[in-house]
């Protein structure tokens, strides 16, 4: 059986066989991919009144423990957005009553964003759900092929630099 990246290769194979154009094999497979991880996820989220955006700001703020919250230079980071839209990420979901800002004690120019009561719930009641779906899109991997296909994408992850998230 094959995959749409398949007929690219083939087509590219077959109008320019002078061009070895195996990386698109590879890269073409991660980029479709991911374009249908993140119509999957956006179809999962949607389906509790929120974007994928909302639940990656949630969860960033959720799993970085403590009360305290994170600044929006730290959330930024973790999103790779500007800061513009971090800024407005922010004010949505404080609208929504779901992270709040609070000034910093020891300097008035930082300001952290907080969780809610509401958001924590929100959150800890989605994560299982959320894992059991990404749980459902990988079925079709045993656990040794995700063992090996988690290694050979953190090889080509570090090789992009793509190494700390702060």
């Amino acid at each position: 059986m094959s995959d749409a990246v398949d007929s690219i290769v083939e087509h590219w194979n077959r109008e320019r066989p002078d061009v070895d154009v195996s990386p698109m094999a590879v890269i073409g497979r991660i980029t479709r991919l991911g374009r249908l991880f993140d119509q999957e996820l956006r179809t999962f989220f949607a389906q509790h009144d929120l974007e994928r955006w909302e639940f990656d700001v949630l969860a960033t703020l959720r799993r970085s423990g403590g009360t305290k919250g994170l600044t929006a230079g730290a959330l930024n980071r973790a999103a790779m957005v500007t800061s513009g839209a971090i800024t407005n990420r922010i004010d949505r979901l404080a609208a929504k009553d779901l992270v709040r800002r609070v000034p910093c004690a020891d300097d008035r120019r930082s300001v952290f964003v907080q969780l809610t009561d509401k958001g924590t719930e929100l959150v800890d009641r989605l994560l299982p759900l959320h894992v059991a779906n990404e749980e459902h899109l990988l079925a079709v991997l045993s656990p040794e092929d995700r063992d090996n296909l988690v290694a050979l994408l953190r090889t080509l992850s570090i090789s992009m630099g793509d190494t700390s998230i702060d």
